[in-house]
């Protein structure tokens, strides 16, 4: 049984809501699918780049500290990890940053965001807002910005990382959803730029993506302290329909000397 489509118009084009048989909802912006998400349960994430995200940081976080924890979103779409991290990291804040004020009331009018505080919504430019962010002012940075399926070129340079590092507090991370080709291109750039800033990275994805045989999704991870992959970690990457690995800092260092770090004049 199909599901039903209702359309809609926001600043930068249309958005589609595919409404699937088993109630979930997923949103395509201007024929591109940017979100997935099941109304009442925020902890299901059916988009495995979000999941090894909230894997990465359910594992890295100190349980502790997740109440105080201070979250920025660049991107938002229906703010589908925003609201994964007001549940299950409750007393979280999560701040997303979406160019497209008609996408943002959308997502409030149909997506059950959880409100201000827990999570808020700025219509921003990401680059913008990123260079306006004052110093250690959070602790994670979670980058998932496409224009169709391209990630803008101004949120890939040494600036920007410089600019997001800046705004984290020492021990924050800063993660990067880049859509990469089979030959890696995209991610050999980023790892690039990433490690002007960053003494520390790492990568997660499947097998096939991380070997550059198709095009797909793989997580970036900049951070000021050694990342390994704890059992937990592990175990939970291969645990989902798509089960990945974590890629660590000397595979990304390999990867990342084959590409080139760009600055914003030449973007």
């Amino acid at each position: 049984m199909a599901g039903k489509s209702e359309f809609h118009e926001i600043d930068t084009g249309v958005a589609e809501v595919l409404h699937e048989p088993d109630g979930s909802m997923v949103l395509l912006v201007n024929g591109v699918p940017s979100s997935h998400i099941v109304p009442g349960d925020p902890l299901r994430l059916d988009f495995e780049y979000m999941r090894w995200i909230a894997d990465f940081l359910d594992a890295a976080y100190p349980a502790g500290a997740r109440p105080k924890a201070r979250l920025t979103h660049l991107g938002g779409g229906a703010c589908t990890l925003a609201r994964y991290f007001a549940a299950a990291w409750p007393g979280s804040r999560s701040t997303v940053v979406e160019i497209d004020s008609e996408l943002a009331i959308l997502a409030r009018e149909l997506f059950d965001v959880p409100r201000s505080p827990a999570v808020k919504i700025r219509t921003a430019d990401a680059r913008e807002a990123t260079d306006g962010f004052k110093p250690a002012t959070r602790d994670v940075i979670i980058r998932d910005v496409f224009s169709s399926a391209t990630t803008p070129r101004s949120l890939t340079t040494v600036e920007f990382f410089r600019a997001a590092r800046t705004s984290l507090a020492d021990d924050g991370y800063y993660l990067a959803n880049c859509g990469s080709h089979a030959d890696l291109k995209e991610a050999k750039d980023e790892l690039a730029g990433m490690l002007t800033v960053w003494p520390h990275v790492a990568a997660i994805a499947d097998p096939p993506m991380l070997k550059g045989r198709r095009y797909g999704n793989i997580v970036l991870i900049g951070a000021n302290r050694p990342l390994e992959a704890s059992p937990e970690l592990t175990r939970n990457l291969l645990k989902g329909a798509v089960p990945a690995k974590f890629a660590p800092e000397a595979w990304c260092r390999a990867l990342a000397e084959q590409g080139t770090a760009r600055g914003d004049d030449e973007v």
